[in-house]
């Protein structure tokens, strides 16, 4: 007697042959590989590093955000949300990291920052995942749509592209623009096609059809692939030991609070797409997994790592929910960090190829908040308010980055970002609105009411019947009698 395969209790633990997943996960590193390795770009530029020592740091990131990766899908006990996330040095803390760096602290200093912040951001995790019950929809739809939002100018980024050609002041060049939008269409067509594998890996399949194109048009250059080592080891403590500097720490605590914040939101994103549920528990579990990666992270030369919002967009839009795909693709990223040759190959992708798949990618980021608000409940509350001011705050910095130019370090590491600017403003507006004020306006957590009608009740109907004005008819229109239970 053979035993049946049991169906898996949760989404997210559905198991897919190994093709598939090796072919997602290396979808999802191609979906965040660009932004993982712009947060050491810069840091490393500010630093004045060397190409070669530049490379090192980009190779420790991609090696912790690997290992980070594989904790918060696999997930060990208290450790982990086991949710399809990737994980990866974030912007978030660029601004910060390269004060600390001007200023004379250096890199060790960043270091020591980043670890003793961590390990503070640690220690809080469970009572910070304990904001869970103030994100109901009309919170996290908000947030999902800014996230989204927020991430287009990155896709705009790509398609403007780098080096000479990217038009600058002038705007896109053209040649940029037709890739991107060469990409675009393949990624629309690929997403059409009634096969489950092509469309699934429609991103993937776009990104190598848009790069061989760009082959074709002269727009992409491998040449470079060749130079530096094919293998290397990550160094520990390579850029020397780190120090720790009180307004360093502060500072950077700062940037752990923002990240524990956009985490939570990219968790709830996840878990909303998924189509599972989260506690507070499973939040403190990716929380804590988070700040350890953090604190571990400057050891091997990197920084904090937080869950990449494009690849919760990747989950939506390819409808592939399992969390060992992500697992899958954080083993290539610990790879491509031991490879730096691999790296290489992927580094050399024009990035007008991964603008035009961005759009698809970060649109459907916005989409499925906009998706989450629609079950949001608007008449007799103060809904619409919340929705209207924390989505226009959260776009303020992402429309003009130099808003907050002239405010204190501290609020300008909170609002910066748009994600936590439109997070911050709906939790407090929800507080107000939906907790905190006239307990006679109708507020019940703001979402709409769940209803539910017995099958027993659906039964007794026959084909034709509807309700009308608030009677039952059958097919003639004639009115079906409704019985009474006794009391």
């Amino acid at each position: 007697m053979t035993k049946q395969k049991n169906p898996a209790a949760r989404p997210e633990d559905e198991r897919l042959p190994i093709g598939a997943t090796i072919g997602y996960g290396i979808q999802h590193v191609l979906t965040m590989y660009g932004g993982i390795i712009a947060p050491p770009l810069i840091i490393g530029q500010m630093a004045g590093l060397s190409a070669t020592e530049i490379g090192v740091l980009i190779a420790a990131c991609l090696f912790m955000g690997g290992l980070a990766t594989i904790l918060q899908t696999v997930g060990v006990p208290f450790f982990g949300s086991q949710l399809p996330l990737v994980q990866g040095v974030s912007f978030s803390g660029v601004a910060t990291m390269g004060a600390i760096v001007t200023t004379g602290g250096g890199l060790p200093a960043v270091f020591g920052s980043v670890i003793a912040a961590s390990v503070i951001g640690l220690l809080i995790a469970p009572v910070f995942a304990t904001v869970i019950r103030f994100f109901p929809p009309v919170v996290t739809g908000t947030v999902i749509t800014t996230i989204g939002l927020s991430l287009l100018p990155v896709a705009a980024g790509w398609i403007m592209g780098t080096g000479e050609n990217t038009g600058g002041a002038k705007g896109g060049s053209p040649e940029n623009l037709m890739l991107a939008g060469i990409t675009l269409v393949i990624v629309l067509v690929l997403s059409k096609i009634p096969v489950g594998a092509i469309s699934r890996l429609a991103i993937l399949l776009s990104i190598v059809i848009g790069t061989i194109v760009a082959v074709f048009l002269g727009k992409a250059d491998f040449s470079s692939v060749g130079d530096g080592p094919i293998f290397a080891l990550p160094q520990v403590f390579g850029f020397g030991m780190p120090t720790f500097e009180i307004a360093g720490i502060i500072s950077m605590f700062i940037v752990i609070l923002v990240t524990l914040t956009e985490t939570t939101a990219d968790i709830l994103a996840v878990s909303e797409i998924v189509g599972t549920k989260v506690d507070s528990k499973r939040i403190a579990a990716g929380l804590r997994a988070d700040m350890l990666s953090s604190a571990v992270s400057p050891i091997f030369g990197t920084f904090t790592q937080s869950a990449f919002a494009q690849n919760v967009g990747l989950v939506a839009i390819t409808g592939v929910k399992s969390r060992f795909v992500v697992t899958a693709g954080g083993g290539v990223l610990v790879i491509l960090g031991l490879l730096p040759v691999l790296g290489r190959v992927v580094g050399a992708i024009p990035t007008p190829v991964l603008g035009g798949a961005g759009l698809v990618l970060f649109g459907s980021v916005a989409a499925s908040g906009i998706r989450t608000l629609a079950r949001v409940e608007y008449r007799d509350n103060m809904n619409l308010v919340i929705v209207a001011t924390s989505i226009a705050v959260g776009m303020l910095p992402i429309a003009v980055p130099t808003i907050y130019a002239q405010m204190p370090a501290w609020f300008v590491t909170i609002f910066h970002s748009g994600i936590s600017s439109a997070a911050v403003t709906a939790i407090l507006l929800n507080l107000l609105f939906n907790h905190l004020g006239s307990v006679a306006r109708k507020n019940a957590f703001v979402s709409a009411p769940t209803r539910s009608i017995p099958v027993a009740y659906l039964d007794a109907f026959e084909e034709g019947d509807s309700v009308v004005d608030g009677r039952i008819v059958d097919r003639d229109g004639n009115e079906v009698a409704v019985e009474h239970p006794a009391h």
